[in-house]
Parts: C-alpha cells; structure tokens; sequence
C-alpha cells in the first residue's frame, strides 16, 4: 500500500508498475480548469486519478483500462478512498471512445501510455508496449474526448517526441507546453511532459527541471512534486 499525500492510498495488483515519479510529475504538470472533467487513458489502478482528485478537490476523473486486474484494483482504490463520486474506472478498450463517449465531453486528457513502439521489445506487456495502443490510438481517443480549446498532457520518452508533436498535429492537438526532465542538470533527458490544446494556434513554450541538484540532493522540484 502506497501512502499519497492529502491522506490517500494506492493499492496496486500484483505485477503492476510500482508508484513512479512518471505519473507523479504528470499529476503535477498538469493544469486543471474550475470543476475539471477529466478522462485518463489507460488509467491501470487508477494512480493518476488519485493525484488530480488530491490535487483538486473539485474535479471528477473518469479511467478507461483495458486491463481487468488493474480496473478492479482501479475500483478498490476508489473505495477506499472515499471517491465514489468524483473518481470512476471503466474496463474497456480505449479504442472504443468514440462509441460511448460524446464527442467534447472532457475539459481534459490525461495519460501515462506505453513508452515502447510495436517494433520493440519490452517486459510488462501492454502496458509499456505498444501492442493494443499506438500513439495512433491515444491521439484519437484524446482528441474526440477533449472539448475545443482543452488539453491532453501525457509523459513519454524524449526520444519519440517527433512522433508525438506530428501525432498531435494529425488530430489537431497542438502542443503548448514542453517540460523537460532530467536527473541532474546536465544529464540526458529522462521524460519530457507535453500538453496539447485542441483547436489552438502555434506556439510551444519549453520548460526544463532536474530531480536533484548538482550536488546530487533533492531539488526544489522535487520536493515540491513528493510534497516534502
């Protein structure tokens, strides 16, 4: 069981990714309107849920997971959390949206998706691969969700940036904000976060953080992001 902060827990099935700072610089990059409706694709145990209903007291985040095992723990979380009203989790693929989702019924997107393309090998299956949910995939489903003018921001890997800033222009989807982070200053970028905004006009703005100092301690980002 994993200790959030505002007093929540996070539950996670048996092989799932432990709690990694991937989805907890996502939970903070992101940027949530008044009264947020949110849709998390490819949700697992509903660890992003979690951090933006802690985060924000008034928004309302919906999960889609492909995943029976992590939907379930998704839901137990829920429970136990206390967030039955504000927190939900459907197991169905994401690919599917369109069918039972209105078209613009989301203020925002969020995701944690597979880093790996289908030409790569990866343990942990689908959910580090991209084998039932290509950047494709996660673009469309993020921009028939999100309404004109609302966002999806997603963490990936550095190295399939290209993909994904041609990705969004494809569904019109166009990238704002750029964070880059590293270990140290200096280091290799370990994962960027990128938020898109449906229907906008050019015009990225870049930001850069390290997760230690160059003297190898914890950095005031850092801090910030685990609320030390």
């Amino acid at each position: 069981m994993e200790q959030l902060y505002n007093g929540f827990t996070l539950a996670l099935s048996k092989g799932a990714f432990p709690l990694s700072t991937d989805s907890i610089a996502l939970s903070s990059f992101v940027r949530l309107p008044k009264q947020a409706k949110v849709l998390d694709l490819g949700a697992g145990c509903g660890t992003l849920g979690l951090y933006l209903c802690a985060k924000d007291p008034a928004c309302k985040v919906t999960g889609i997971e492909i995943d029976e095992h992590a939907h379930k723990m998704a839901l137990r979380n829920i429970e136990n959390n206390g967030l039955t009203s504000r927190l939900s989790s459907i197991c169905t693929d994401l690919r599917t949206v369109p069918s039972f989702i209105a078209a613009g019924s989301f203020h925002c997107c969020v995701s944690n998706p597979p880093y790996f393309s289908a030409r790569q090998e990866s343990a942990n299956g689908v959910a580090r691969h991209e084998q039932l949910c290509t950047l494709d995939d996660l673009f469309s489903a993020a921009q028939w969700a999100v309404k004109f003018g609302g966002d999806f921001f997603l963490v990936h890997k550095p190295e399939r940036l290209a993909e994904l800033c041609a990705c969004a222009a494809k569904h019109s989807l166009e990238p704002k904000r750029l964070l880059l982070l590293r270990h140290r200053p200096g280091d290799p970028i370990a994962l960027i976060l990128l938020q898109c905004r449906k229907g906008a006009k050019p015009g990225l703005t870049i930001e850069e953080e390290a997760l230690q100092d160059e003297a190898g301690k914890p950095s005031e980002y850092y801090r910030r992001l685990y609320h030390i």
